[in-house]
Formats: structure tokens, C-alpha cells, sequence
């Protein structure tokens, strides 16, 4: 962060300063009190069930200059009316300062996590690079995210997420992105938005404020993202697995559960052997590769980043290789196109590894009326796949311990039961958990993995 007196943030968030107005705040603002440090400023946040004003006194013990309040506390603060609306402000401040920052705004239903990830390892090779933690994409995780940049900083990546109509307008004009990239338009949150054409309209907020001299890159991959160039009077570059697209995906295959395929860009063409799991993730690594293409980077450096990259993210398609079972626990998140890809890479390493593929499903959030179509048609997906056992765990994939087209399907109502079901896993089988984060399936993951390291210990003695 830039480095800025309590006076001076007092002044630019309109905020009342109770303390000495020289105070040095060196350090991003943090919510949480146990990671306040020293030149820190804490943010006293009120939640559902936590009020930051009770643990600002933790906070400045730990190092905090002083706290962003709503009320007078004991100790330095800045008493504000909005302390969310004063971190957007201050960033906001801070981004206006650094005239000659790259911000990389990223959105779509699927996918913005993993390609950031990518972009970060292939950014950071050629100059300071700030990108957001986890899914750190709202209101509260961006403005964090944007004043952890100072002057040095080259590169900002910031996920933008939204439940609402003009969430990521908001967002950007935080932000003021100068690449924005859109990923796919999918089925996540469709609960919330209630179709498809508003899911769009709300991802094209993004690319609707880069400015003339900005870059718009648009994914290929379904029919709302590429007409979103009819938004922006600059430079579009679009990413895919089309002859026409200006970066693209030939040759792909399939090995270990990794795409390897050949990158194509105006640069030429380079090889590419993904770490990653999945095929999904060819057009992650497009969009990763697209933004660095906009920015000059060698396709030589882009396609070794894309090669050597390693899951930076908890509970992402992270693989748990036992010894003669292989658990992949992608419980972080789940919306229909991410179930379905996670589905395909499962069958992918059963077949591999020649055992049976076990498919530990959870609910998929925030689909409204059609939750139970959705639900069913990933069902579907899992028997025309050649998925052994589906474990339907509290949510609507079908009825209990039918066979459908040679799929068993378990409906179990709590962890508990689903891990019951581990006194029948075999040598070569596969398991996947994954469901919507509300539903902490990584619990059972864990689980999973130690039931079969005990039966191990105990020689194979399944109980």
C-alpha cells in the first residue's frame, strides 16, 4: 500500500480522526484482527453475528495504527458513516494515484479463480504482480485486493463477481480496469438473475467501462460473450477453440487428466503441457494467455507459464494420490458447467487408473426454479459419462440406491452417511467431492482420505 498519515486518510474518506493525524499507515487494511500487523489500519466491519468494533482493541495490540469505525472506540480511529463505503473511497484514491497501473479485471460464471491464478504466475515472471486471494471478487475483497499495489506495483489482477445488476459497474469504477476480460456465460447464480441474457448483461458492466485505449478479451464459448466487442470502441481479442479466434486451442489432448494442446497466437505457436486438472481448464489458460499477449509478453514465456503452473487455490480440483485410491476434492464451489467439467475429469482418471469412479455430489446454490432440472440433468451427465456411484448427499440427483444405466445412485442426507459409504471403496478407485461452498463438503473430503489411510494401516481391512 501506498504509505498515508490518519490525516490524510481521514480527509480523503470524509471521516472524523480521533488520534495523532502523523500516524503512518504502511500496510493494506484487514478485517480480520488476528492478521492485524504493524502499520496496519483494522476495518471494524459489522456482520451478521460479529460486530469489528469488539475486537479493534486485539487489533491495534497487534500492530494496527488504528481502526475505520462507525463510533468512538478507545484508541486512534477514524469514525466514518460507512466503513465499506469509506475502504471503497480510499481505494478508489489510491487507484487514481497510480496513473501507470495495469488493473486486469476478470468475470464470467466460471473459471475467474483459476485463469487469475494462471495470470499471476505468468505476470509476476516480468514485474510486480498483486492479485486477489482466493475469491476475494465483492465489494469488501477487491478495494483490499487494489490497495495492497503501491508505486512498484506493475500488474493488478482483480476478480469481479456479482449477484446483482450493476454490481460489477461499481466495482470498476473502483478499479478503473484497464484489460477486462470476460470468461464464459453460464448458468451460476441464474437463481439470483433469473436468466441467462441478465447473467450477461451484468459481465458486459465490465467491459462497458474500459476505457478507448483499453483491451477487451472475450471468450468463445457460448453466444452472449463475443457480441459484448459491440461494447468497446478499442482493442478486442478474442480466445477459444475457433479458426478465427485470435488466441486459440489446436491439437488438445487429454493426458493424466492435463490438457496438453498447441497455443496459437499472432506470435506464433508454442506447446503447451498443462498441470492442471481438467479440460476445462484449456480456455482458463487462453484467457490467461490472451491478456499476456495484450501486454506484450512472449508466447515462449506465456506457454512455459501455463506448463509449469501448480494449483494455487484450496479445494480446486486438488488431487490426494493414496497410494491405490485417488480422492480429487473440488468442494471450494459448484454451478452446473463447473459440476460437469469436474465429472468429466473424474471418468478421465477411473479409466486411467482402471478402478471405479465414485462421484460425492453436494447442492448446487442459487439456481431458483430450476435447481431440481439442473440437478437432474447433472444425473444424467453422470450416467452418460460411465460414472460407477453417484452419492447424491441432501440435494435432488435422483432416488435412492436406484441403478440408472449401470450408475448406482446412493441418496444419503449427511456427511456422515456419504462417509459410510467408504467401506466399499477398492484398490484403483476414484473419488471426487465437490458441491456448492455453503454445503462444506471438504469436511467430508478429509474424511474420505483418512478412512482410507486406516483401512490401509490396517492392512485393507475395510470397516
Amino acid at each position: 500500500m501506498i504509505t498515508l498519515t490518519l490525516g490524510e486518510i481521514a480527509k480523503i474518506v470524509g471521516g472524523e480522526l480521533h488520534g495523532g493525524s502523523n500516524s503512518l499507515v504502511t500496510q493494506a487494511p484487514v478485517f480480520d484482527s488476528r492478521e492485524a500487523i504493524t502499520g496496519s489500519l483494522f476495518l471494524a466491519l459489522v456482520g451478521e453475528n460479529l460486530d469489528g468494533h469488539d475486537f479493534a482493541q486485539q487489533a491495534l495490540g497487534k500492530g494496527a495504527v488504528a481502526a475505520l469505525t462507525t463510533r468512538v472506540i478507545v484508541g486512534d480511529c477514524i469514525v466514518v458513516t460507512d466503513v465499506l463505503k469509506a475502504l471503497s473511497e480510499l481505494a478508489s484514491h489510491i487507484r487514481n494515484i497510480l496513473n501507470d497501473l495495469q488493473v486486469i479485471g476478470i468475470t464470467g460464471s466460471q473459471g475467474k479463480t483459476s485463469t487469475k491464478d494462471l495470470l499471476s504466475v505468468m505476470l509476476g515472471a516480468y514485474g510486480e504482480t498483486v492479485a486477489s486471494v482466493g475469491s476475494f471478487n465483492n465489494e469488501l475483497g477487491l478495494p483490499l485486493t487494489l490497495l495492497k499495489c503501491d508505486e512498484n506495483t506493475k500488474y493488478c489482477i482483480l476478480e469481479m463477481g456479482a449477484r446483482h445488476l450493476g454490481d460489477i459497474e461499481k466495482l470498476c469504477k473502483i478499479a478503473k480496469p484497464t484489460i477486462g476480460v470476460v470468461l464464459k456465460i453460464g448458468t451460476a447464480h441464474i437463481g439470483e438473475f433469473g436468466s441467462q441474457e441478465m447473467i450477461a448483461r451484468t459481465k458486459s458492466e465490465l467491459i462497458s467501462a474500459l476505457p478507448s485505449q483499453g483491451v477487451a478479451i472475450l471468450g468463445s464459448y457460448d453466444a452472449f460473450t463475443p457480441a459484448m466487442r459491440n461494447l468497446h470502441h478499442g482493442r478486442v481479442l478474442t480466445f477459444g477453440e475457433r479458426s478465427n479466434d485470435d488466441v486459440r486451442a489446436t491439437d488438445i489432448e487429454m493426458r493424466d487428466g492435463r490438457p496438453h494442446f498447441e497455443l496459437v497466437t499472432s506470435a506464433g505457436r508454442s506447446a503447451v503441457g498443462m498441470r492442471l486438472i481438467g479440460a476445462h481448464q484449456v480456455s482458463n489458460a487462453l484467457a490467461a494467455a490472451a491478456v499476456a499477449s495484450a501486454l506484450g509478453l512472449p508466447i515462449e514465456l506465456i506457454a512455459s507459464s501455463l506448463s509449469t503452473a501448480e494449483n494455487r487455490s484450496k479445494w480446486r480440483m486438488e488431487l490426494h494420490d493414496l497410494g491405490d485410491f485417488l480422492l480429487i476434492n473440488d468442494a471450494y464451489n459448484a454451478n452446473p458447467d463447473s459440476m460437469a467439467a469436474a465429472l468429466k475429469a473424474l471418468i478421465l482418471f477411473a479409466q486411467e487408473r482402471g478402478g471405479r469412479s465414485w462421484a460425492f455430489l453436494g447442492k448446487m446454490g442459487e439456481l431458483g426454479a430450476s435447481t431440481e432440472e439442473e440437478h437432474l440433468a447433472i444425473s444424467t451427465l453422470a450416467q452418460e459419462l460411465g460414472i460407477d456411484h453417484l452419492v447424491s448427499i441432501s440435494a435432488p440427483y435422483g432416488s435412492s440406491n436406484r441403478v440408472s444405466g449401470g450408475m448406482v445412485i446412493h441418496d444419503v442426507s449427511t456427511i456422515e452417511d456419504a462417509l459410510s459409504l467408504a467401506q466399499y471403496f477398492e484398490a484403483g478407485d476414484v473419488a471426487l467431492v465437490k458441491a456448492s461452498r455453503s454445503e462444506h463438503l471438504e469436511v467430508l473430503a478429509e474424511a474420505l482420505a483418512n478412512k482410507w489411510r486406516e483401512n490401509e494401516a490396517k492392512g485393507g481391512v475395510l470397516e
